[in-house]
């Protein structure tokens, strides 16, 4: 099975992404695409495993609005390393929506990005087979502190030293 990083520590991930179409629905714990989630919710809802949604970078989370207190786990992709959307909707469903579920970034995660993804609400992270996830999670650490606030600060530097 695959592992992940949750929380700064590694995990399994017994996690199945399921891609479109979806054809068949597999026990387990599921991530589904945000379309499934739309057309086949009420379904999703008598599944025996966990569901979750994930997001493409140009998908908006307000279409989660109303669902956000049921999903256990909001995935959001990265289909490259240049496309930083998914900072923006972490921050979205962290300040605006109040999501305490787990955030996942999922798709071209990059060890360099860990910090910065951490710091706009992400607690999960799916990074290629070939990473060090031990490794990877020291970099959760690069920084001491921050001077700006983000989902995990809510005052800037110059507050806290007061």
């Amino acid at each position: 099975m695959q592992k992940m990083l949750s929380h700064g520590a590694v995990v399994e991930n017994n996690w199945t992404v399921l891609q479109m179409p979806v054809e068949t629905v597999p026990q387990g714990n599921i991530l589904v695409p945000l379309k499934h989630w739309l057309e086949n919710s009420t379904e999703l809802d008598q599944q025996a495993g966990l569901v979750g949604v994930w997001l493409e970078s140009d998908e908006e989370v307000e279409a989660l609005m109303d669902d956000l207190a049921q999903l256990p786990v909001v995935a959001l992709n990265f289909p490259k390393f240049v496309d930083g959307r998914g900072f923006s909707s972490a921050r979205l469903l962290r300040d605006r929506y109040d999501y305490r579920g787990e955030i996942r970034a999922i798709g071209n995660v990059i060890q360099d990005q860990l910090f910065m993804l951490q710091r706009c609400g992400f607690s999960q992270f799916c990074l290629a087979d070939e990473v060090n996830l031990e490794a990877a999670a020291t970099s959760l650490n690069d920084f001491s502190d921050s001077y700006q606030t983000g989902a995990d600060q809510a005052e800037p530097l110059f507050k806290r030293l007061r």
